[in-house]
């Protein structure tokens, strides 16, 4: 995993953050580093599995990065007959996503693609992990409408995201907290000012109520927030109707 140096030299104009090949190259300790807890979740979703795949099912990735998702969901489904498919508009991250998950014995579809763009086919499990928040927010009910109208009957959707908060001394407390813990992973004031500064109007959160209220509208039947560290949170809607 090679190191993520790539907000450590000053730049004369911050460019908007963009998952090219230089983020692609070092996107794993990135994020390893930059979202807390994000072994945890990764533990949360494995212990989903049990209770949420039925066999045959299909499971999409949302925003599949370097396949890191993919790769730990089908190590832990070995012998069951389930599909994956892996989407993500950054071909630099799908090729990084292929060589990671080669050697998984489930099939895998992967789809460079825009997700707004994309016609989901019937899966039993869809996750989107730090993904709609980089979506614009006027296309994002929309495709939590497609998302929701592909599962099937009993079939889950596992959402993670950094979020707000409407209260502005929390939101600023919450930040403030946050730049904290990039410091103790080792992040420069100059690497965390310069991906801040780059991430701005490309990363828009919403208030945790704002993503249960999406999850909601979309038709999901039972929705709750289950894991949050001050501005990062994960959700779960659940399925149980027919469209």
């Amino acid at each position: 995993m090679k190191e993520d140096t790539y907000f450590d030299r000053p730049m004369k104009a911050v460019p908007p953050f963009a998952f090219n090949q230089g983020v692609a190259d070092c996107f794993d300790d990135m994020v390893s580093r930059s979202v807390p807890y994000y072994g945890e979740i990764h533990r949360i979703l494995v212990d989903l599995l049990p209770y949420r795949i039925r066999p045959e099912d299909r499971i999409y990735d949302l925003g599949c990065s370097t396949g890191t998702v993919i790769r730990l969901l089908s190590d832990h489904l070995k012998g069951q007959s389930v599909s994956f498919v892996g989407l993500d508009q950054s071909s630099p991250m799908v090729s990084k996503a292929r060589k990671k998950c080669a050697s998984c014995e489930h099939p895998i579809t992967w789809v460079c693609e825009d997700i707004l763009d994309h016609l989901f086919l019937e899966s039993g499990l869809v996750v989107m992990n730090y993904t709609l928040q980089f979506i614009d927010k006027s296309h994002r009910a929309s495709l939590m409408e497609k998302i929701y109208r592909s599962l099937r009957v009993g079939g889950t959707f596992f959402l993670c995201e950094k979020i707000e908060s409407k209260d502005e001394e929390i939101e600023r407390f919450q930040s403030q907290l946050y730049r904290d813990f990039k410091r103790r992973n080792g992040y420069s004031e100059l690497e965390i000012a310069q991906k801040r500064e780059a991430l701005e109007n490309v990363l828009v959160p919403l208030p945790p109520e704002s993503q249960l209220n999406l999850l909601k509208s979309a038709g999901f039947d039972h929705v709750d927030m289950i894991f949050r560290w001050f501005n990062f949170a994960c959700f779960i809607g659940i399925k149980a109707r027919g469209t």
